[in-house]
């Protein structure tokens, strides 16, 4: 965990849950309340740790700090296996959950969706707490904006177009791979498409689909959904899911699965910029490897912080209006304030980590 530190720091809290019931066996880490409740979601995934939970939870710490939000950071996560539960056993579960953090939240600690976990979980978890404070990412009709709305892709996109502009280059043209064709890596897709860049790569855990003059954004789409996979998308290369660090592009944004890219795979990247739309990625040291070799990484913290955006207006019961503009202005603001004060000696997340400590401790 030292790695993770900011000022020789541990995290203030963290509580283990469990319902001999259903079973159900969950962490939760409160990081910071400084700046107010910790806020972060909960993932439900059979190998979730309490290290797993507690980086997550600093990078939540930092990103709401960043993010210039009255929230500090925290973290969930559900050990269980989405693929082996019924619906009723995963319902039962969730609302044990819901049970289990009844008596820190909101106080403490404001939930949200993360990995397995989406809109309907969250009602779930309201309606065992009784308090619709308890998470960000509801449904409409509690009063959400569920993360489903895409928040999270839009501030990527965001946060990709100024990487680019800081370098001179604009989205026309720009070649990109996403890792992770979920809600994140589809909408960040949708919006860098829309704007002229090629998609040439997508991947999912099934595999990695590859076209060099360009995927069909829609036709992707519709094989994803209708499918569950990309790979049964049509004309092109299919290969193994980690072949997308093997892609030569402009940009290779992350958006699924945690230390995607290990040590032994700097040289492997041919991308000139890494945006971060996934968490905890890689290591700090593994981005600053990336950056001695001249590749420009926007860290998690930064990049995907229209989730945690939309979760802020949400909890002060602001409208959908006001959170595509409020995501748009603070990703904006934030990577630019970040990449005025990188150079050759301080890469992104140092430079970052430093902006996020100023604003907690002052």
């Amino acid at each position: 965990m030292e790695d993770e530190m900011y000022n020789g720091i541990g995290p203030e809290k963290i509580v283990k849950l469990y319902d001999p019931e259903t079973g159900m066996k969950a962490i939760v880490c409160i990081d910071s309340t400084k700046l107010g409740p910790a806020k972060g979601g909960v993932r439900l995934r059979p190998d979730v740790t309490e290290d797993e939970v507690f980086r997550l939870a600093r990078a939540m710490t930092l990103k709401c700090a960043m993010a210039g939000l009255p929230f500090g950071g925290g973290k969930s996560g559900i050990i269980a296996d989405d693929k082996q539960l019924s619906k009723e056993q995963k319902e039962a579960i969730v609302k044990a959950f819901g049970k289990g953090i009844k008596n820190l939240a909101p106080s403490e600690y404001v939930s949200a969706p993360d990995m397995n976990m989406a809109e309907d979980e969250m009602k779930l978890i309201v309606e065992a707490s009784g308090n619709k404070n308890t998470v960000t990412g509801k449904p409409a009709d509690l009063g959400g904006l569920p993360h489903e709305l895409g928040s999270t892709g839009f501030g990527v996109f965001h946060a990709t177009k100024i990487a680019l502009e800081h370098k001179g280059k604009g989205l026309e043209g720009t070649t990109f791979a996403v890792e992770g064709f979920g809600n994140v890596g589809q909408f960040v897709s949708k919006y860098m498409t829309e704007k002229g860049a090629k998609l040439v790569a997508a991947s999912d855990s099934r595999g990695m689909v590859c076209n060099m003059d360009g995927l069909n954004f829609e036709e992707l789409l519709k094989t994803k959904l209708e499918k569950k996979t990309v790979v049964e998308l049509g004309g092109c290369e299919v290969k193994e899911s980690n072949s997308i660090l093997d892609v030569p592009c402009d940009v290779l944004i992350t958006a699924a699965i945690k230390d995607l890219v290990k040590p032994n795979d700097v040289d492997r990247l041919k991308c000139k910029f890494l945006i971060q739309g996934s968490n905890i990625p890689m290591s700090h040291a593994t981005e600053k490897e990336l950056h001695k070799k001249g590749i420009l990484v926007i860290p998690d913290f930064v990049a995907n912080a229209g989730g945690v955006i939309s979760s802020y207006v949400e909890f002060k019961g602001g409208s959908e209006e006001e959170m595509w503009k409020m995501v748009e202005e603070k990703v904006v603001e934030n990577t630019k304030a970040m990449l005025e004060r990188v150079t050759e000696e301080n890469f992104p997340r140092e430079v970052a980590n430093k902006i996020a400590e100023e604003r907690i401790f002052g």
